[in-house]
């Protein structure tokens, strides 16, 4: 499902959490999961019996609306409340390593088409029902039916079975490299729960709708955490699971909220009076260095596999010409963009190519582009517009949420009106910027997106920006067919890692002289964090998980209610 909402509520007033939750008994230890931080700058101490569940309440403001659903979330808010309230068959560390999971081993046959899959045995989904290899295989079923979201990760599968309650067998169509590094968004749901839940009729035959409305509101997850109570256009308020396999810390928050955007006095109201423990990443350097003034606040800064893009759509005038596109990629100053003091994101680097630095299967060695107005005259005098530039104005859409980004398309249309190329700049919701992608007739000429890895590897950001089967998405609005699909294909289906990633390598340098997309900038993201009272480990680390939720696993994070009340 592609977001067709708008973001609403930007300026929602942060409703009293306390009046949200259900009095019970204040959460009893549990054995700490082995995902757990070694250590925290906050000293641990035992829970008091005296404070309530909601003392143990974090919260977090981020984009919106949020889709849970693992078939259908596809942006960073979605993909925050999925792998919370969701396993996924492996888990991604911050230092981009693949560790077992609801997996607890695997087996891949020699020509790496056949993936046999052991399952831990004793998870429990959150309905109390117990988790089993048909529910694996109803969870591919349903990806391969909706074909929404992350869906296209798992087109290769061809088939799966369960040879018994706890082994699946996965048979790919073709060999598929990073196959393990996808199945970290292979989120089991319970077959029953969602079978419970159809609404008929529905466009899935005896499936219905696949529970597809219930679950805008619901989960059939097995995560750590589970959602009490959603609604779509404000937030989801998500409860600790007891029974979660993993274990808890005493000091785990009991309740994780994720709400909409405010503004941005409103985000200071509320970090000066404890009421938000996390920001978004989207807000102006100044904002941040407010926030940054309030006692216990602090602004963590690391790279997570994000990079700023422009992303030209290929078959529209006059975008449809690459030396015009190349024209456009000079008119950057990439280096003011990120200067420490005046840019728009201090500390970021300007990007390479298609993959950011921490990307496994990044190559440094790249042809990038750099401020030049010369050599965009150059470019632009090869186009076949050269004659009259400024007779085919460049549509440039960018979302209003991220007001930063403003900035950049200014500079670009100053610097492009210096050799002639007229653009005209668009603010949008970024709903609204979704649902243009849907058509190239709707899709402007530059779309504004920060691009991420779907799963950890240097093909996720390739197959998702450029192969055909993810054209029409925030990833891929160049609608230049299928020009790149076999060449994305071969990579993909090299088994071994050093080969395939020289693959990456000759066609990221290929996707860069084409230049489908202007990679701006590698992004530090920033974000305020409460650190008087709790801990975070993404606070103090300088590179999280690339890909997007992974990092804000609440589940390893800890609150100190007798800290916050001093």
């Amino acid at each position: 499902m592609k977001k067709f909402l708008k973001r609403l509520f930007a300026g929602v007033v942060y409703a009293v959490l306390g009046l949200l939750l259900v009095s019970c008994a204040a959460p009893q230890p549990s054995p700490t999961s082995t995902s757990s931080p070694s250590s925290s700058p906050v000293e641990s101490t035992p829970s008091a019996t005296s404070f309530k569940p909601e003392d143990y309440m974090i919260s977090l403001e981020e984009d919106w609306p949020t889709y849970s659903d693992p078939a259908v979330g596809t942006d960073f808010s979605d993909m925050i409340a999925v792998t919370n309230v969701n396993d996924a068959l492996v888990f991604l560390t911050n230092d981009n390593t693949i560790k077992p999971w609801l997996a607890e081993k695997w087996e891949m046959s020699p020509d790496g088409k056949v993936w046999t899959i052991y399952l831990r045995k004793g998870v429990k989904f959150h309905n109390g029902e117990t988790l089993k290899a048909s529910d694996v295989v109803f969870s591919l079923k349903r990806h391969h039916a909706i074909g929404e979201g992350l869906s296209f990760l798992f087109i290769n599968i061809e088939d799966a079975k369960a040879i018994d309650d706890y082994t699946v067998q996965f048979t790919l169509k073709e060999p598929f490299g990073p196959f393990l590094q996808t199945l970290v968004r292979f989120y089991v749901l319970s077959e029953k729960e969602v079978m419970s839940h159809i609404k008929t009729p529905g466009p899935y035959g005896e499936y219905g709708d696949y529970a597809k409305e219930w679950l805008l509101t619901h989960d059939a997850g097995c995560g750590p955490y589970k959602i009490k109570e959603a609604k779509m256009e404000e937030y989801i308020l998500m409860e600790k699971f007891d029974d979660w396999w993993g274990g808890w810390d005493p000091n785990a928050p009991v309740y994780f909220k994720m709400f909409s955007q405010p503004d941005a006095s409103t985000i200071r109201t509320l970090i000066a009076n404890r009421q938000l423990e996390i920001t978004d990443e989207w807000q102006a350097v100044e904002t941040y260095n407010a926030l940054e003034q309030i006692p216990g606040v602090k602004i963590a800064r690391y790279t997570v596999g994000h990079n700023m893009t422009l992303k030209l759509h290929c078959s529209k005038p006059p975008t449809d010409d690459v030396h015009f596109r190349r024209a456009l990629a000079y008119c950057l100053d990439y280096n003011a963009l990120v200067d420490s003091k005046t840019g728009v994101a201090p500390g970021s680097i300007p990007s390479v190519n298609p993959v950011p630095r921490n990307v496994p299967g990044f190559d440094p060695n790249l042809k990038q582009y750099t401020f030049d107005l010369e050599k965009a005259k150059e470019e632009l005098a090869q186009s076949k517009y050269a004659d009259n530039p400024g007779a085919y104005p460049v549509t440039y859409y960018f979302a209003q949420e991220v007001p930063w980004t403003e900035k950049i398309a200014l500079m670009l249309q100053a610097n492009a009106a210096k050799i002639g190329i007229k653009i005209e700049v668009t603010r949008m919701p970024f709903g609204s910027m979704i649902a243009a992608t849907q058509s190239p007739d709707t899709t402007p000429n530059i779309f504004s997106e920060i691009n991420a890895p779907y799963f950890p590897e240097a093909g996720s950001q390739i197959q998702s920006g450029f192969h055909s089967s993810c054209q029409g998405t925030v990833n891929n609005t160049h609608w230049s067919g299928d020009i790149w699909d076999k060449k994305i294909e071969d990579a993909l289906s090299t088994l071994d890692e050093k080969e395939r990633f020289a693959k990456y390598s000759k066609l990221m340098q290929e996707l860069n002289d084409y230049c489908g997309t202007i990679y701006v900038f590698d992004q530090v993201e920033l974000r305020a964090v409460q650190t008087g009272y709790f801990y975070w480990p993404g606070v103090d680390l300088d590179s999280v998980a690339c890909c997007a939720g992974y990092p804000l696993y609440a589940h390893d994070m800890r609150i100190y209610p007798e800290k916050k009340l001093k």
